[in-house]
């Protein structure tokens, strides 16, 4: 990935798409994946099993300049938790965005609006909502009042609302096409490109000017050897205008990942999309939402 980069003339990349969270839920995730639960549907071995301070100084040798610690609640009380946690490891991390999620509960709205202005914590970057793990509709009623702060500030929602690996009864484009009626100044990042339903979040995208989408596993070799997980070629001439407009940014899943970190940007590279999307994907379009990194030197070898 070092030679890509620096190929691109790049200081590095950005990462929108990576997990960082408490011990105790890495530990149940790790163990989701290890027994291929019925969130997973298929063996994952998880390449990069260490401890957070480890899997920070691979990002940094990696070049990875600036990432994300999103986290995702399944249940009603763990989302401020998982929040001021996510505060903490930004705090100590220079390179992490301050991270938060969100869970249809009483008082939502109260404690997203207090993120996002700094309401005596550390003001929010960038917000996780996982609707497969959640187990949650985006329009529920609950969350109204979230989704309209979220819109007003302009703060990016990375949302897991495809409906890979395995579909939920809330997961799919539809819901968020309503969401989007609703509050269609939300700016969202769909991650996993919206995967499988790719062609329906790519229209989404299309028609709504702050709605993008994340590369997180998509062209990767794990997902293209799935017939329902590979990415039509038809798509991809409207994914590099996409990209070009600034609206496509580079996810991984880090370190949740089957396979190593580079093989992601491999799969972007031999889309051939050209260069000057690639410096987009890796680094300009995410630097335009959360500005320049910090000045840290990325590994060279």
């Amino acid at each position: 990935m070092t030679e890509l980069w620096q190929r691109l003339g790049l200081p590095g990349v950005v990462d929108a798409h990576t997990h960082f969270l408490p011990p105790s839920v890495t530990a149940k995730v790790r163990a989701q994946f290890d027994e291929a639960g019925p969130l997973i549907g298929r063996p994952w071995p998880i390449r990069y099993r260490h401890d957070d301070d480890t899997n920070v100084e691979i990002l940094r040798e990696l070049g990875v300049r600036r990432f994300t610690a999103l986290s995702y609640a399944h249940r009603p009380g763990m989302a401020e938790w998982l929040n001021d946690w996510a505060a903490g490891f930004a705090a100590r991390v220079p390179e992490a965005l301050v991270s938060a999620t969100l869970y249809p509960e009483p008082g939502v709205g109260e404690y997203v609006a207090a993120r996002l202005a700094g309401d005596g914590v550390p003001q929010v970057d960038v917000v996780k909502v996982h609707v497969q793990v959640g187990g949650f509709d985006v329009r529920d009623p609950l969350l109204d009042e979230a989704w309209g702060v979220l819109a007003e500030a302009g703060t990016p929602v990375v949302i897991h609302a495809g409906s890979g690996p395995v579909p939920t009864a809330h997961t799919g484009p539809a819901p968020v096409a309503e969401l989007l009626r609703r509050h269609p100044s939300l700016r969202l990042v769909v991650a996993h490109a919206g995967a499988p339903e790719y062609a329906e979040f790519l229209e989404l995208a299309e028609r709504h000017d702050r709605v993008g989408l994340d590369t997180t596993m998509a062209f990767t070799d794990f997902f293209e050897t799935l017939p329902e997980a590979s990415y039509p070629p038809a798509l991809l001439p409207r994914l590099r205008d996409l990209g070009l407009a600034g609206r496509v940014y580079l996810g991984s899943d880090f370190p949740h990942i089957p396979y190593p970190y580079d093989h992601q940007l491999e799969a972007l590279e031999r889309l051939d999309l050209g260069d000057d999307w690639l410096r987009a994907v890796l680094w300009d379009n995410a630097v335009a939402l959360w500005g320049e990194p910090p000045t840290t030197a990325p590994a060279t070898e």
